[in-house]
């Protein structure tokens, strides 16, 4: 299999300018139409370019093993849930990945998915229902908040999405789990690296290949949990 982004690009696409089209989404059309992610997870069949930050990430840091238990947030479209499925061996007969999203996803083998917003009150319990009383080795979240354009504001909205998540992982995580969520750069999380620098063994930020380097998206990765106070 050909690293992330090898192989050739082959002409620039360019997008012709459509009568009502704005020049934002022009710039967004061209960015996907020549994005060797894009092409790539079409052809090997990911549901989203965004599997491949899990893999590059799962790559390096080792975090998916065989029969793990796995709750992913914010899931849609599936890409993540596919790739934890896959590596951890979750089957419709024995499932141990659970995904919620307030938007449709279509059904993966081995994943339970929950329709619902990671933010409804009941959310926790609905998703420690669904693994069965038992704890989860790995939280994923790849949630974002609709973004306003203005860089503090969507900030500070990922990053109290990032906190929910954190304080639910504390809530599921088995002794040893890991955490892994985005973030973007902003340098207003101290209070969140602070408590899970507290929780577990280490704590750091990673920036896959897959991230485009003009995105201000960070993924900040705690492994060792050491378990719930």
């Amino acid at each position: 299999m050909k690293k992330a982004g090898s192989g050739h690009r082959g002409l620039h696409e360019r997008v012709k300018t459509a009568r009502k089209r704005k020049p934002s989404s022009q710039r967004w059309l061209e960015r996907q139409l020549n994005d060797p992610y894009v092409a790539r997870a079409k052809q090997e069949g990911e549901r989203s370019r965004a599997a491949y930050k899990l893999i590059e990430i799962d790559d390096r840091y080792h975090l998916l093993k065989r029969g793990q238990r796995v709750v992913d947030l914010g899931a849609a479209p599936g890409g993540w849930s596919d790739v934890a499925a896959r590596r951890v061996g979750s089957t419709d007969a024995d499932p141990r990945v659970v995904a919620i999203d307030y938007l449709d996803m279509a059904p993966l083998p081995g994943v339970v998915v929950l329709k619902k917003d990671f933010l409804d009150p009941d959310a926790p319990e609905q998703l420690k229902r669904s693994l069965g009383g038992r704890q989860a080795d790995l939280v994923l979240s790849d949630m974002a908040a609709p973004t306003t354009g203005h860089k503090a504001t969507d900030h500070l909205r990922i990053v109290a999405l990032c906190e929910a998540a954190a304080a639910f992982a504390r809530e599921v995580l088995a002794p040893g789990g890991a955490f892994l969520a985005k973030v973007f750069r902003g340098g207003t999380e101290g209070t969140l690296l602070a408590d899970l620098k507290r929780d577990f063994a280490t704590v750091r930020h990673v920036k896959p290949p897959a991230s485009r380097p003009d995105s201000p998206e960070l993924y900040l990765l705690a492994t060792g949990f050491r378990g719930a106070a």
